[in-house]
């Protein structure tokens, strides 16, 4: 029996789109995090990690079992930040935060867009926060996460080809854009 089970998107395949199309998210969450999730399993078994918590094991694993860990954990969280009735802005406290922080919400999407644009090769943006609630956009590669920088994760952008070649080829920034379309603002700031 596997420790780790994929969780059912709270959404049809199909619902996200234009911003991202069924086929994405058939090919990208069923069988890219599938295969994060299957190699997990795989790797933690009869080892000190097969009863940690993911996120204990992203902070504390190293070579093939973070990469796996990681991007398990880093798809969960980007695919749940969207839903089909999404987009919008962000309100409350994280919405002050953002104006505070980066002048406006509309400069924080330029920013967030241009440091996923701007990441060489495959990887994540990240909008993360510290323990006092200052906010971070970071880039990381490959299955780098947030998490092993004691920063908490708010909001990704996925990079990696994968997921948004089907739909934009090599148009990155659409790609982006196109996110913000679908984003869950509710998800987000109960993150914050």
């Amino acid at each position: 029996m596997p420790t780790y089970i994929q969780p059912k998107l709270p959404y049809a395949p199909d619902e996200l789109a234009p911003a991202i199309s069924q086929e994405t998210v058939d090919f990208h969450y069923g069988k890219h995090e599938k295969a994060y999730i299957d190699n997990l399993n795989r790797l933690i078994e009869g080892t000190e990690y097969a009863d940690m918590q993911l996120e204990d094991i992203i902070c504390s694993a190293s070579g093939p079992l973070f990469n796996n860990a990681s991007q398990a954990w880093n798809h969960i969280f980007y695919f749940f930040t969207f839903s089909p009735d999404g987009g919008g802005e962000p309100e409350g406290d994280l919405r002050k935060a953002i104006d505070s922080q980066f002048g406006s919400f509309e400069k924080f999407k330029e920013d967030f867009v241009g440091a996923g644009v701007s990441l060489f090769g495959s990887g994540w943006v990240w909008l993360s926060k510290d323990n006092d609630g200052k906010l971070f956009i970071t880039q990381s590669s490959n299955a780098d996460n947030p998490l092993t920088d004691g920063l908490t994760p708010l909001l990704a952008f996925d990079v990696w080809e994968h997921a948004y070649y089907l739909d934009y080829q090599n148009r990155r920034g659409d790609a982006l854009n196109a996110l913000w379309s679908i984003i869950d603002w509710d998800v987000v700031s109960s993150r914050y």
